[in-house]
């Protein structure tokens, strides 16, 4: 008996070049989400102006990026997702470099924006790429390197916000931050040409509407979130919410009577996804408003510098990278869904260990039994993230992915800005220690939200 050629996939010879290039623009655009957290003081007392300024200097870029990260995500159905990742690529180092050369405040924040919405072009591609590259089990080990590399990318962010403005290569002070983005840029385009044009197999046309309701309704569920001051909300900072959640119910409206919708309807009859959604939101929250309140309270509480902030930050990065690596190359293949609530455990112990730190540290002093807590909550976060972005994801079919891609991708967002908005709030109106304790109890609560929802993420992938 012959073989029959034709009946032979030949793997896409260039998916491991392409798969790197990928990854470093993703990492590249979630790093720039929170490198200004402890750089954005001495932004600041460069820069001028009002106080009030400085929350916009990371809301910036936030607000964009959420805002515009479903019509990214149908941009690259339709016109490529390959000519889209270049294309925001090449506006993300265009920006980033304007940002570091930015003269004012109100420059730097427009600057932002622009690099917001680059990154909105970026991220949603990069599941469709890959889907479009890789194959059979290898398919699932490049799709769960996404997880691991976005929370690292998250956790990294102020510590190299405080690495870059402590070092203040040649008097650049917090615009190294910045700088550092043209570089990974120029390794990523040099890569791009190593990636497969990907577009959906029945190029759909933009809903305009839709993407009109989508990003009035996201914008003001999350502008009052990123754009408050922490600890001192007023009641337009409830209103806000309120309308726009509204206005996404009327999105859902609009969407069931497209012709055209912006997301594919299919995905919501799929009982895993919309369990990943809350999933998604519960656990980013918890990653990115940890970090912000372990970074406060090392500057305000325990008055460490801002290298020393960013640097107590490795030991969850270490432990995050460590297990990451472990699960997607061999933890996910054996324990499949199971993983998902191992890492979780870990996670939630780490948050108790990071009580136990804050409850015996000394006011003023630095909370050493703090790092063993991290690492914990770094491992637990590491084994997590690839079981569950491989379980969200494989169910998938090529016409779903645009508009799953910047779902998934706008949730996170929306986690990481209740987190930050959350946990920040409960640790700024409280008194230190204490308020640092609260924070983490807060955390814990969340754990158990994305634990009840990832047991549907991972019954609807089995």
């Amino acid at each position: 008996m012959t073989l029959d050629r034709t009946m032979v996939v030949t793997p896409y010879p260039h998916r491991w070049p392409a798969l790197v290039a990928l990854l470093l623009g993703e990492a590249m655009n979630l790093l720039d989400a929170t490198v200004v957290q402890v750089a954005a003081p001495a932004i600041h007392a460069d820069l001028g102006g009002p106080v009030s300024l400085v929350q916009w200097f990371g809301a910036a870029y936030t607000l964009p990026f959420a805002v515009l990260l479903l019509t990214g995500g149908r941009l690259g159905d339709i016109a490529g997702r390959r000519r889209m990742f270049v294309l925001g690529v090449t506006a993300f180092a265009v920006a980033s470099t304007a940002c570091a050369l930015a003269p004012s405040a109100g420059l730097l924040i427009g600057f932002r924006a622009v690099q917001g919405a680059a990154a909105a072009l970026i991220v949603p591609q990069t599941i469709g790429l890959i889907k479009a590259m890789f194959d059979g089990e290898e398919t699932a080990k490049a799709l769960g390197s996404i997880g691991p590399v976005m929370g690292l990318a998250a956790v990294c962010g102020p510590v190299v916000g405080g690495v870059l403005t402590h070092a203040d290569l040649f008097g650049s002070s917090w615009r190294a931050a910045f700088l550092v983005n043209v570089p990974v840029a120029a390794v990523v385009l040099a890569l791009a040409p190593k990636l497969r044009e990907d577009r959906a197999p029945h190029r759909p046309a933009l809903d305009w509407p839709g993407t009109a309701l989508a990003a009035l309704g996201t914008g003001l569920v999350v502008q009052p979130l990123i754009g408050t001051d922490l600890g001192h909300p007023t009641p337009r900072d409830g209103v806000l919410p309120l309308a726009g959640l509204l206005v996404l119910a009327g999105f859902a409206v609009q969407q069931r009577r497209s012709a055209r919708p912006l997301l594919e309807p299919s995905l919501f009859a799929r009982r895993g996804f919309p369990a990943a959604l809350v999933t998604s939101t519960a656990f980013f929250a918890v990653t990115n408003g940890l970090s912000m309140v372990v970074v406060l309270q090392l500057q305000l509480g325990a008055h460490t510098g801002v290298l020393t902030a960013g640097l107590s930050l490795l030991p969850w990065s270490a432990g995050l990278a460590a297990a990451s690596w472990l699960a997607g190359s061999r933890l996910v293949r054996r324990y499949g869904r199971r993983l998902m609530p191992y890492g979780l455990a870990v996670l939630l112990a780490g948050l108790l260990a990071a009580v136990g730190a804050y409850a015996t540290a000394t006011p003023g002093r630095y909370p050493t039994a703090l790092l063993p807590a991290l690492a914990l909550v770094g491992v637990g976060t590491g084994l997590f993230t690839p079981a569950f972005f491989t379980l969200a994801l494989r169910p998938l079919r090529p016409q779903e992915i645009g508009s799953a891609a910047g779902l998934l991708n706008a949730v996170q967002q929306l986690g990481a800005t209740l987190g930050v908005a959350l946990l920040g709030s409960v640790y700024l109106t409280g008194t230190d220690l204490d308020a640092a304790r609260t924070a983490c109890w807060t955390a814990t609560a969340l754990v158990g939200v994305a634990w009840a929802a990832s047991g549907r993420v991972g019954a609807a992938a089995s």
